[in-house]
C-alpha cells in the first residue's frame, strides 16, 4: 500500500469513527434538536471559514451563480437531514436511527433514475428488495409487549431517520452537479444556510451554561463538522471508490457499538438481522456484487 492510499484510508476510517459518535454529543447536549443543529452549523461554519480562507477558496471567480445556488439548494436538505436524523436518536435509538438512514443510496439510485434517466438494474433492484425486507424486520422487531405509545414513538423515529435518508438522497443528486466545486466550500455553504434557516426558530440569546452541553455544541460544530469535512474529503480525493465504499460502513458499526457503550442500548436478534440486511445490501450495491454465472465447460476447456 502506498503513502497516499494508506493515508487516505486513516483518515476515512477517522472521519467514519467520528460521524460515529455524532449521536452520543447530540443527546449528551441536552439542547432541543433545532438548537443543536443551529450551533453545530454556527461552530462549523467558523471552522470551515478558517478552513476555505487556508485553502484560498474565498477568491471571488470560483463560484458562478447557479454553483451558488445549488450549493444553497444542498444546504436546505442537508441541514433538514440533520434535524430529522437527530430526532429519531431519542425516539428509535443511536443504532436504529443510523442503520435506517443506511437506505439513503437506495434512494439516491430511485431519485438519479427519476430525474438523471439512469436505469435501475436488476442487481440494484434485488438489493433494494434486501433492504426493504431489512427495514420490515426493524420496524416489527419493537417488542409487542411494550406500551402503544412507545411502539408509536418507535415508528416515528423510524419515519424520521427515513426522511433523513432522503434529504440526503436529495443534496447528493444535487451535489453531483457540482463537481469541480472545492468540497470544503460547498460545505462552508450548507452550514451558513442553515444558520439563516433556523436562526428564526432556534434558541440563539446564549449557549448552555452547562460546560459539558457547551463542550457537546463545540464538538459538534469544530470535530463533527469542520474537521470531518476536512479528513472525509481528503479520503475521497486519495482513494479508489470501491475502498470509500467499503469504509464507509465503519459509521454504522461505530454508532451500534457507541449507542451500547453510552446508553445501554442492545438490539434484538430480529433488529440484529435488519441491521445487517440493510448493511449488506447497501454494501452489495456500492461494491457492485452480483451472482455471476458460473463459466461453461466449453469455456473452461479454451
Amino acid at each position: 500500500m502506498d503513502s497516499s492510499l494508506r493515508r487516505g484510508s486513516l483518515e476515512m476510517v477517522a472521519a467514519m469513527l467520528i460521524s460515529g459518535t455524532i449521536g452520543w454529543f447530540v443527546l449528551v447536549s441536552g439542547q432541543p434538536v433545532l438548537d443543536v443543529v443551529f450551533w453545530r452549523c454556527v461552530f462549523g461554519a467558523g471552522t470551515l471559514l478558517l478552513i476555505c480562507a487556508a485553502m484560498g477558496f474565498l477568491k471571488p471567480g470560483i463560484l458562478t451563480r447557479t454553483t451558488f445556488a445549488l450549493a444553497v439548494l444542498s444546504g436546505v436538505a442537508i441541514v433538514g437531514n440533520w434535524v430529522l436524523l437527530f430526532a429519531s436518536y431519542s425516539r428509535a435509538s443511536i443504532a436504529i436511527g443510523t442503520a435506517v438512514y443506511n437506505v439513503q443510496p437506495f434512494m439516491l439510485v430511485g431519485l438519479a433514475a427519476l430525474f438523471l434517466g439512469e436505469k435501475i438494474t436488476v442487481p440494484k433492484l434485488f438489493w433494494l428488495a434486501l433492504s426493504f425486507l431489512g427495514m420490515l424486520a426493524i420496524v416489527s422487531a419493537h417488542g409487542s409487549d411494550a406500551g402503544s405509545a412507545n411502539r408509536d414513538d418507535y415508528l416515528v423515529g423510524i419515519a424520521l431517520a427515513l426522511g433523513a435518508a432522503f434529504l440526503y438522497a436529495v443534496a447528493a443528486l444535487i451535489i453531483k452537479r457540482l463537481s469541480g466545486t472545492p468540497p470544503h466550500l460547498i460545505a462552508l455553504i450548507q452550514v451558513s444556510t442553515g444558520i439563516l434557516l433556523l436562526a428564526p426558530w432556534a434558541n440563539t440569546h446564549g449557549l448552555p451554561a452547562s460546560g459539558s452541553e457547551l463542550a457537546s455544541l463545540v464538538t459538534l460544530g469544530i470535530v463533527h463538522t469542520g474537521v470531518m469535512y476536512v479528513l472525509l474529503y481528503g479520503a475521497i480525493q486519495k482513494l479508489p471508490t470501491a475502498l470509500t465504499g467499503a469504509l464507509s460502513f465503519i459509521y454504522p458499526i461505530a454508532a451500534i457499538f457507541v449507542d451500547w457503550f453510552a446508553f445501554g442500548h442492545q438490539l434484538g436478534l430480529l433488529q440484529w438481522l435488519g441491521v445487517a440486511a440493510i448493511l449488506l445490501a447497501a454494501a452489495g450495491m456500492q461494491q457492485g456484487w452480483w451472482f455471476k454465472p458460473a463459466a461453461t465447460s466449453a469455456a473452461r476447456g479454451q
